[in-house]
């Protein structure tokens, strides 16, 4: 890894957004969001941006004849609502949290502002974006090639944010199979199916929230 790769790295890594952004002086606000809350929906004005610092949200689309897509599972330490830093004056999809979660918002001057003048924020984001362009690439591989179990077992993956350094126990809060259906673009009774498959296999545990082992790696290895 480069030098400068390495710096960056390093420094997003303990990175405090919510201490950065007090420190100076932004006016946040901490949003508290049930399961199935909203944070912005498709349509509406694009003036602010989101931390997410609990949690978990998924970023669907509707298309004019009604039909709605998930196209993108965010959690902990990933911003969203971005688009308004590109002039986006409506917002192109909608969020909402799939299970209980807290984000910080900000306004849209002000995360301008901190992003022109501060580069240890800017490389926070950079990293964010970059990683996220990437998952949005895995995602439509996933859709294009993978089978719906290895497409079920990805997304328990990225919820439980496996292969973060900063995770130490993947437990998931309870999550409806109507919404991993959604999530994965499949039917509520395959979820069903392929969930008791992984229970049985060791893959996942129920204990009052969904823990997620590392041995659920290898359905999406496994060819």
């Amino acid at each position: 890894m480069p030098a400068r790769r390495a710096r960056v790295r390093a420094s997003t890594d303990s990175f405090n957004v919510e201490d950065f952004l007090n420190a100076n002086g932004v006016p946040t606000r901490t949003m508290r969001l049930a399961r199935d809350a909203v944070v912005f929906s498709q349509g509406g004005r694009a003036n602010s941006v989101f931390y997410l610092q609990e949690g978990g949200v998924k970023l669907s689309v509707l298309s004019s004849a009604g039909k709605e897509a998930v196209v993108a599972i965010l959690g902990p330490g990933d911003f969203l609502g971005e688009g308004c830093l590109a002039a986006q004056p409506l917002r192109m999809g909608t969020a909402i949290a799939v299970v209980p979660s807290r984000a910080l918002r900000v306004p849209k001057d002000d995360m301008v502002r901190l992003l022109r003048t501060h580069s240890e924020f800017s490389d926070r984001f950079i990293v964010h974006m970059l990683t996220r362009n990437i998952r949005i690439e895995e995602d439509l591989v996933d859709q294009l090639f993978n089978s719906s179990e290895k497409r079920l077992a990805r997304t328990l993956l990225l919820l439980a944010r496996y292969g973060r350094e900063d995770t130490t126990v993947r437990v998931l809060p309870k999550l409806s199979q109507e919404t991993l259906a959604e999530m994965v673009g499949t039917t509520r009774s395959r979820v069903n199916f392929f969930m008791n498959k992984f229970r049985k296999l060791g893959f996942i545990e129920y204990n009052g929230g969904l823990k997620i082992n590392n041995s659920l790696l290898s359905v999406v290895l496994h060819d």
